[in-house]
């Protein structure tokens, strides 16, 4: 009697529109915690340090910005207008590390075709697979250094003089976590798709993420910001997401739910937008890359 087999996964260029292959990647999670894996591995390896850089590259960052902003250009590190005394050191590493994991996030996933075109090209699996691993091994490095912040807060708290406070806000935290992965990603896979026809896009990645951050106030407060382009000012998606950790580690500062909704809507869309665009280009991207 003739064995039959059944079968699992038929590879065709057709696909619907809405055809995004969600429950597909959710099998492959191994092979998204096999690549967390690898990533996180061959980002320090052959380091002295090691995962020691997940702390030492953001506490530096900081350092600078405190002296710099803070100290020479002495710009204002308030989102609201209040007396509360805000330290500057946390102000800046607040800022640095949620930019620098969804800046690390966006420019890694804008990568994704180049960068795993070799596998891509010979073994099947949801392509989805690259960014999302992407997104979770960078996560690590930055619960790190919110580890590292935290522990910097308790010790400021406790010395006293400043206005520190634990309130229920700071569970805003896990929405904000999300909402970085979810726009860092959409971001990501929309220029990824992309830059497999022009590749001067990938060019301009970096050069856009520095434009991006000055526009984000990472190192100034909203203070900053005059009244009257303060609406223009919030329609920046990553903007409400740095005011909102800040009000949600501070206990105190800037937060409009209007705004953060609105910031939730532009991030759902473009990450929507880019799994349509990602869904389309995989099947044509080896003919073009």
């Amino acid at each position: 009697m003739k064995e039959t087999r059944r079968v699992k996964t038929i590879i065709t260029s057709e696909h619907r529109l809405l055809d995004l292959h969600l429950r597909e990647t959710f099998q492959y999670r191994d092979l998204i915690f096999l690549f967390v894996k690898r990533d996180f591995i061959s980002l320090y390896k052959q380091t002295i340090l090691g995962p020691l850089w997940a702390i030492i590259q953001p506490v530096l960052t900081t350092v600078v910005f405190t002296f710099i902003f803070g100290n020479l250009a002495k710009l204002t590190t308030m989102d609201a207008p209040g007396d509360k005394i805000v330290p500057a050191f946390l102000f800046y590493m607040s800022g640095n590390i949620c930019w620098g994991y969804f800046s690390s996030v966006l420019q890694s996933t804008s990568n994704t075709f180049l960068a795993n075109r070799g596998t891509m090209g010979k073994v099947y699996y949801p392509r989805l697979v690259a960014p999302i691993s992407t997104a979770l091994s960078h996560l690590i490095s930055f619960v790190i250094q919110l580890g590292l912040f935290f522990v910097i807060w308790m010790i400021l708290f406790l010395r006293g003089g400043t206005s520190l406070t634990l309130s229920p806000a700071i569970l805003l935290i896990f929405p904000l976590i999300l909402q970085m992965i979810l726009l860092a990603v959409g971001c990501g896979i929309v220029i990824s798709s992309v830059t497999t026809k022009y590749r001067d896009l990938a060019m301009l990645v970096g050069f856009g993420l520095q434009l991006w951050q000055y526009a984000s106030p990472i190192a100034y407060g909203l203070q900053l910001v005059p009244a009257k382009y303060m609406g223009i000012f919030m329609l920046n998606p990553i903007t409400p997401i740095i005011t909102a950790f800040r009000y949600a580690v501070f206990g105190f500062g800037y937060f409009k739910i209007t705004y953060y909704l609105i910031s939730w809507c532009f991030t759902l869309l473009l990450f929507f937008v880019g799994l349509i665009l990602f869904s389309r280009i995989e099947r044509t991207f080896m003919d073009t890359i």
